[in-house]
């Protein structure tokens, strides 16, 4: 009879040994080596832990080869186009998606707990004009910890839901603040008349008073496809499994730090290139190409082996088809064209690499597609954020993934300290 087990044989002694394989619900099985070392006095070896599990989880679902992305069971498409971010935080922290009363409520309190502490405000004067939102973004969250020092021994589910809205209410004001702190302008309070997404596309735009532009004598008022076409990215954000700023999280957890050093750990993980800071370099890219007549020259150097030219927004470690999310933001991206009446220059070069790359056997045979920085860049150039801006709003609507990461960690018995082995070089 078939056992669900692993042999491994050290072909140089002859000794073999047996582990269990583990099954999750979906995705590949896993091989329990967790006594490897003990059995064979030898470490493993992969880099950037490519073909490690190293948690279990019951969050969020990849499958990179049938591009599938799912929050607590449900398809992202779905909770993208059917419901709000405020839902997706309520699922992510709750398991399931809340009731109407439930969400009314949800929403009430995160509107409420949305005002930072007088002290905290302070901070943001130690900073230099122009500093970068993601610098400041990271110190504020860091120094947000000393204002609730009770979060560090948390006991039962009340506590932990409480830290956890707390920390996802206060995002976006830190980041809107960072933003006009840049720029040397008034703050802008939270409404709590507004709902979380419109709330901070005012901190970010408004003038004294919680007016908006004034032009031909009417205010440039939010539109609706703007708070939606923003709600939506934050949907799409907030979590991806054990990708890089999760990873840190967690790493950062498992040494009992304050869950908010943790989160600050993630927004410093987030702001690499590599990562998080991907849309904002598709939008330089983009800038630097300069017209659409370039585009077909850049095309030709991204295909030629001796450049190093790379193209931004393609391709993804994961996803080996088209990224999910990448779909739904193109949708959102048509439908702002129109609603929004954009045709400029930069959307222009975006729309002709797309249409070359979709078509290209080099892209396809290499499954370079438009990921979802691609998109993402396009989008919130659209509803006019500002560059340093992109990777902060990357940082609000993750916050709800990794502070829900956290708390799986920290509930997890059999968690530890992480502590990679190495492969040692050296004298």
């Amino acid at each position: 009879m078939p056992k669900d087990t692993m042999t491994l044989t050290n072909n140089a002694t002859g000794e073999s040994y047996e582990y269990d394989i583990l099954k999750g619900t979906r995705g590949p099985e896993v091989v329990d080596i967790r006594t490897f070392y003990a059995d064979s006095g030898m470490f493993t070896y992969d880099p950037g832990f490519t073909a490690t599990a190293a948690c279990t989880s019951s969050i969020t679902f990849i499958d990179g080869e049938k591009g599938e992305l799912r929050y607590r069971g449900i398809a992202i498409e779905d909770l993208a186009k059917n419901h709000s971010y405020m839902e997706t935080c309520f699922l992510l922290l709750n398991k399931r998606l809340p009731s109407r009363d439930e969400l009314i409520s949800f929403d009430l309190e995160i509107r409420h707990r949305a005002f930072l502490h007088r002290g905290l405000q302070k901070l943001y004067d130690a900073f230099p004009d122009n500093a970068h939102p993601m610098a400041t973004l990271s110190a504020a969250v860091t120094a947000l910890a000393s204002f609730y020092d009770e979060h560090v021994n948390i006991e039962d589910e009340e506590a932990y839901l409480e830290m956890a809205h707390r920390i996802i209410s206060k995002i976006p004001t830190i980041a809107a603040f960072a933003y006009r702190q840049s720029l040397g302008i008034p703050f802008i309070e939270p409404d709590i008349d507004l709902g979380f997404t419109k709330n901070f596309l005012t901190m970010m735009r408004a003038y004294p008073g919680g007016k908006m532009h004034l032009c031909c004598g009417r205010h440039a008022d939010i539109k609706d496809v703007e708070v939606r076409a923003l709600d939506t990215i934050f949907t799409l954000h907030a979590d991806h499994e054990q990708n890089a700023s999760t990873t840190v999280v967690r790493g950062v957890a498992s040494t009992g730090a304050h869950p908010y050093v943790a989160i600050s750990s993630g927004i410093s993980a987030l702001w690499g290139r590599a990562h998080g800071g991907a849309n904002e370099s598709v939008i330089s890219q983009l800038e630097f190409i300069g017209s659409v007549d370039k585009v077909e020259d850049f095309i030709k150097k991204a295909k030629d082996p001796d450049d190093d030219f790379l193209l931004m927004g393609f391709g993804h470690r994961v996803y080996k088809n088209f990224d999910p999310r990448a779909k739904i933001l193109k949708e959102l991206q048509d439908e702002l064209h129109d609603e929004l009446n954009l045709d400029s220059e930069l959307m222009a070069i975006a729309r002709k690499i797309e249409e070359i790359a979709l078509s290209d056997e080099y892209f396809i045979s290499r499954n370079l597609y438009p990921n979802i920085d691609f998109y993402t860049g396009i989008i919130l150039t659209a509803l006019k954020i500002p560059k340093s801006m992109f990777t902060p709003i990357f940082v609000i609507g993750r916050t709800v993934g990794w502070i829900t990461q956290w708390i799986e960690f920290k509930k997890d018995e059999t968690s530890k300290i992480a502590r990679p082995r190495q492969l040692y070089t050296g004298d």
